[in-house]
């Protein structure tokens, strides 16, 4: 048996149990950030997350600005759905010595702008030289109020799953850019652009974090596909159903798959990289929510399903079973 036989998520369940004994007052692996003991009320997060050239990103086909942003805005992103704030970053690179002066120059001004406008700034890291491509690992140290703190362990049956905007746009802006479509349209630009260059739900997530209604959150980093898989898991609840009618996708998103007659709820369900939030929140409390979010940010809230007793994760079209041939994404396994 290898790494690919049990995936990236595999890999973790196996080691998981090595580190379960935490500090007191500390939660470890298994949520998009761990917590910390902090001051007061207030708890510490921490975050990190790892983009590897060629795996995460083509250099040839990202302006390093929008590296730059995408690089720490992904990790803004895990705080974000934990209801907190960012207070401080910091960088590990991996470089090879032969780049441009010009292109780094270009990425530290993408970090710089993400920072200011999150309240993330940069505080140190670690440089290196790398003998094949670009190697960025963030760290991310936030804060929130320990019982405004939301985890993926919280979901209960009969709970509505709701994400807080469309999914498939940085799927199909990657697919773009994979098959060497055009990219000369309104369309193509759009979604290529929700791929670069994503925008964490901080507001959403800490608006969302102050309802004790929501009973479970995290970022739509791997696809709702995998990431409800993981809610389901850490929750420990039998199954989840989503209609996938249901998913919210742009208008242009949608032109895109028609033109070239690609399955857009596969884009929705699978494709990932998408940065909304994902949450369960009990059923009577959901209209009020609903309509609260709505008020607060001017776009729905959009109900996607519900976590049942049994089943596993199962999808409906048309009110009648659904099967995905793509499935959310797993760095050992892809879609399979």
């Amino acid at each position: 048996m290898n790494l690919k036989d049990i995936g990236e998520f595999g890999l973790i369940r196996r080691i998981a149990p090595l580190f379960d004994a935490v500090a007191p007052g500390a939660m470890g692996i298994g949520d998009d950030c761990a917590i910390l003991p902090g001051a007061g009320e207030e708890a510490v997060l921490v975050t990190t997350d790892l983009l590897v050239e060629d795996v995460h990103f083509l250099r040839a086909r990202i302006p390093p600005r929008l590296l730059g942003r995408k690089s720490l805005a992904v990790n803004v992103s895990d705080i974000a759905s934990m209801g907190g704030s960012p207070t401080a970053c910091f960088l590990s690179i991996g470089l090879p010595a032969e780049i441009e002066l010009d292109w780094l120059d270009e990425y530290f001004k993408g970090v710089k702008e993400i920072g200011e406008e999150t309240g993330c700034p940069l505080l140190g890291g670690d440089t290196t030289k790398s003998p094949r491509g670009i190697v960025i690992n963030f760290a991310v140290v936030g804060r929130v109020a320990r019982e405004r703190a939301k985890f993926r362990s919280g979901a209960r049956v009969g709970d509505v799953l709701a994400v807080t905007g469309p999914l498939g746009d940085s799927g199909a802006g990657l697919r773009l850019l994979l098959e060497n479509r055009p990219l000369d349209s309104d369309d193509a630009r759009v979604l290529v652009e929700a791929h670069h260059n994503p925008r964490p739900h901080m507001p959403e997530g800490q608006w969302l974090a102050a309802r004790a209604a929501v009973t479970a959150m995290m970022d739509v980093s791997d696809g709702i596909d995998s990431d409800i898989r993981h809610i389901l898991e850490r929750s420990s609840v039998g199954g989840a159903r989503v209609d996938l009618d249901t998913l919210p996708t742009t208008a242009c998103m949608r032109r895109i798959c028609a033109q070239y007659s690609w399955t857009p709820e596969e884009l929705a369900a699978a494709a990932g990289e998408d940065y909304v939030l994902l949450c369960a929140l009990a059923p009577e409390a959901i209209d009020e929510i609903a309509s609260g979010f709505e008020k607060m940010f001017g776009r729905p809230l959009v109900r996607i399903g519900a976590i049942t007793a049994e089943g596993g994760l199962q999808y409906y079209k048309n009110g009648l079973p659904a099967r995905l041939a793509r499935h959310g994404f797993d760095h050992f396994r892809g879609n399979e």
